[in-house]
């Protein structure tokens, strides 16, 4: 939790005398996006490869005052991107003490709140909201309804002895309870077109209606939403009045090059062992590999977690295999790539007709990401001498109980065997898995170039002649 600065004014007297002038939730995005503008300060910490599209049109949106739809197929990064808008709020704002809603002491808009003031005057208390309270997030689902989103009459209030027309009545529901503040509704299209269009006088006439009274809040938020775009043919849609009072749709995308979407993994993968940059493109690679596919069905995408979530499989058999074997510390190498296909080729939806064939199609756009990254490192570099010495008999063998060292005593030594260590940023001094993992791509490389065999087993490969 964070703890409220002392120094801040707790009454609306204090907060009058401090200059303190109640500004639009649009507004106050709008001047801070300014500041970070001009001054050069990262707007939207954390997020990847939108530099040159998706942010220049989220930055002219908000600073048109618009409400947005990102439109985008999953793991795409909207959910992630939206949740970085909190961090253009004022890091504290003030709110009346004990009000249903987030109102601001010297612009209260629910009668109690009204009365208060008029009552207390200047002696009305005041606390304040950090900004990540200001941040509300929806998941549309089918059973969302109106008083989940709007409101609804309670009953226990009515029960206390309070009229059916009185407005107090109301139980407020996620939208107003966000005044001053951003909304975020994530699958937008999910929502039954009814409840879509509860949302309407939210977004144009900025009021609510519950059961039939008209309770007139001038409620101050910012409606953001996600959806994708498969959604406005399958699962539902957007209706065409409530697509209209969004003022922008922006399209979201995949990360459009291979760094890119190395930084996505960097940033997002929780690894157990040392995955090294090598290994990272391969992956990267074998993600945009699946992209372009025509066995993979494109409408349903393949996201960003898929590279996410193969990297953290990587590094999980690299641990094991330290486990196994003892060698510290733990490092994936080009071996632990088999785990990929077989764990995570549930998360891919394939073309029909390609039943029973999946795991060959993945192993087939892997090895291709393997020889592209292989190509890519050791370009210009003759591996010619180090399979002459595996032809004459130094057989390498590798696998979830090698070591490092054994791949390493496997070899002669050899003037390449440093080039291709130096080529995947390793250097001789380093330990002998970091290494090892460098000479495995390098004998993979030769093998997908049929300079060299390969035989494999359910724990162990060997490369020979």
């Amino acid at each position: 939790m964070n703890d409220v600065p002392a120094n801040l004014p707790r009454t609306a007297g204090d907060l009058r005398a401090a200059g303190h002038l109640p500004r639009s939730i649009k507004q106050e995005l709008h001047d801070n996006l300014l500041v970070k503008l001009r001054t050069g300060e990262d707007a939207w910490p954390g997020i990847v490869g939108f530099s040159r599209t998706v942010l220049p049109q989220l930055e002219r949106a908000l600073l048109a005052g618009h409400d947005v739809v990102l439109l985008g197929e999953r793991g795409q990064g909207k959910t992630r991107l939206l949740r970085t808008l909190a961090g253009l709020l004022d890091e504290w704002t003030p709110v009346i003490e004990g009000a249903e809603l987030a109102e601001h002491p010297l612009d209260p808009i629910t009668p109690e709140s009204r009365r208060r003031a008029a009552e207390l005057g200047d002696a009305l208390p005041v606390t304040w909201r950090h900004r990540d309270e200001r941040y509300t997030e929806k998941l549309a689902t089918p059973d969302t309804s109106v008083g989940d989103l709007i409101g609804d009459v309670d009953p226990v209030k009515v029960a206390e002895g309070r009229s059916l027309g009185d407005p107090e009545t109301i139980h407020f529901g996620l939208v107003p309870r966000a005044h001053r503040g951003i909304v975020a509704i994530n699958e937008l299209p999910d929502l039954a077109e009814r409840i879509q269009v509860a949302l309407l006088n939210v977004m144009e006439e900025r009021d609510i209606q519950v059961r039939g009274y008209t309770l007139r809040l001038p409620l101050d938020v910012l409606l953001v939403s996600t959806a994708n775009p498969e959604d406005y043919t399958n699962r539902g849609r957007i209706i065409t009045p409530l697509k209209d009072r969004f003022g922008a749709e922006i399209r979201t995308h995949y990360p459009l090059d291979v760094d890119a979407e190395i930084a996505v993994v960097r940033q997002e993968a929780h690894l157990v062992a040392e995955v090294g940059e090598p290994l990272l493109e391969v992956l990267a690679r074998f993600v945009r590999y699946l992209r372009e596919s025509p066995v993979i069905d494109q409408r349903s995408g393949v996201s960003a977690r898929f590279a996410v979530a193969a990297a953290e499989t990587v590094g999980a058999a690299a641990l094991r295999r330290s486990a196994l074997t003892g060698e510290e510390p733990a490092v994936a190498r080009p071996v632990d790539l088999d785990a990929v296909p077989a764990v995570l080729r549930g998360k891919l939806e394939f073309e029909p007709g390609e039943e029973g064939r999946e795991t060959e199609h993945l192993v087939h756009l892997l090895r291709r990401a393997v020889a592209e990254t292989a190509r890519s490192r050791f370009a210009g570099l003759d591996l010619l001498p180090l399979a002459d010495a595996v032809e004459s008999g130094h057989l390498v063998a590798t696998g979830e109980r090698v070591p490092g060292k054994d791949v390493l005593a496997a070899l002669p030594e050899l003037p390449v065997l440093h080039d291709v260590a130096a080529r995947a940023g390793v250097s001789p001094d380093e330990p002998a898995g970091r290494i090892a993992a460098a000479i495995e791509l390098a004998l993979e490389s030769l093998f997908l170039s049929r300079k060299l065999a390969k035989d494999s087993d359910d724990t162990t490969t060997v490369y020979g002649r």
